[in-house]
């Protein structure tokens, strides 16, 4: 099995090139509070050059359903990830699949998410910070956490991979994609190839010896 690469944060269109160029699955735009937060009209403009077959994301926290709608529309978002206290219902409602994230640190964190079964396309992890929604660049406990994850929907993992952690994630979880965003960044927002680049090898890599 192949395992998924979404590269999320991006806010330059050179960004989505050289992320879409080095293999990536997937692009993340956050239109939420956040360092790495963005316009419709800056995601618009650094999604504007990805080609068909690269999925484009938006990132959300508790927002409203008239602005998801009109950003789907706006970017044309394959899907939705939603990071903040949406309910199942909020998320079956979404016109478009939802990546639910569920901030962890240990199994029983993932003690109620078959609330979520048949209202979700995929789950995200990442890690339970104190005051943030994600995006802090801290792993949650990879192993703790592995003999509770689900089987029933496929499952993303993020929080604090980089190119040199990502592989024993992929090893330990067995994820379908995994979701990084400053463990490849120069500055918050701004993406380093090279980082990229070793990341998305990474990935490929650990896929080889699955």
């Amino acid at each position: 099995m192949r395992t998924r690469v979404k590269i999320c944060g991006i806010t330059r269109a050179e960004d989505a090139a050289l992320a879409v160029a080095a293999g990536a699955d997937a692009l993340g735009v956050v239109l939420a509070d956040s360092p790495r937060r963005v316009s419709l009209a800056q995601a618009e403009e650094a999604l504007a050059g990805v080609p068909p077959f690269v999925a484009r994301v938006g990132v959300f926290v508790d927002a409203d359903s008239a602005f998801v709608a009109e950003a789907v529309r706006l970017l044309g978002l394959a899907a939705v990830q939603y990071h903040g206290d949406e309910p199942p219902d909020a998320c079956a409602a979404a016109p478009v699949p939802v990546l639910k994230a569920l901030r962890v640190r240990g199994a029983a964190d993932l003690a109620g998410v078959d609330a979520y079964r048949g209202a979700v396309a995929a789950l995200l992890l990442d890690a339970r910070v104190e005051g943030v929604r994600g995006g802090a660049g801290i792993p949650f406990d990879w192993e703790a956490v592995a003999p509770a994850v689900p089987a029933w929907v496929p499952v993303v993992v993020a929080g604090g991979l980089t190119p040199n952690n990502v592989a024993e994630a992929v090893r330990l979880l067995r994820p379908y994609a995994v979701d990084v965003a400053s463990g490849v960044e120069s500055s918050p927002g701004v993406k380093d190839p090279v980082k990229v680049d070793r990341f998305i090898a990474a990935v490929r890599a650990a896929d080889e010896g699955r």
